[in-house]
């Protein structure tokens, strides 16, 4: 799955995993706004059973990397595994990484320009290391 596909009723994965659609808070905007965020739902919290098994599909490529070492199987066949698995991760990453603008981010724009600059600062730091790998 991309970061782009569609559920079943048009809203994307990532929009889905937000769970504070709707009223941001229980105590208005500002500061002291008391969110979802704010009570530990992180934005992944409705996909997580999908990023597991994801995650668990990523270690069956990296066990078949081992496996390939210990077989000796030819070192571009086991390149080509490696770039599978690399790209696996960083689509991973991807979809974190929107779940985390859509719930994070949107949850420090209820609580004021300060909150938001903090949390743009933080997925621009986290932009910054997967863009190194």
């Amino acid at each position: 799955m991309t970061t782009t596909d569609a559920d079943t009723d048009g809203t994307t994965a990532a929009a889905a995993a937000c769970p504070t659609d709707g009223p941001k808070t229980a105590l208005g905007t500002g500061p002291d706004a008391v969110t979802a965020h704010d009570l530990g739902i992180h934005g992944y919290a409705q996909q997580k059973d999908a990023h597991l098994k994801r995650l668990r599909r990523i270690e069956g490529q990296i066990r078949g990397l081992q496996r390939m070492l210990e077989e000796d199987v030819y070192c571009i066949d086991i390149l080509t595994q490696v770039s599978a698995s690399t790209k696996g991760l960083q689509s991973f990453g991807l979809q974190l990484l929107e779940e985390h603008l859509r719930h994070c981010v949107a949850d420090a724009a209820v609580k004021g320009p300060e909150a938001i600059d903090e949390k743009v600062k933080e997925a621009t730091k986290a932009i910054e290391r997967m863009l190194r790998t």
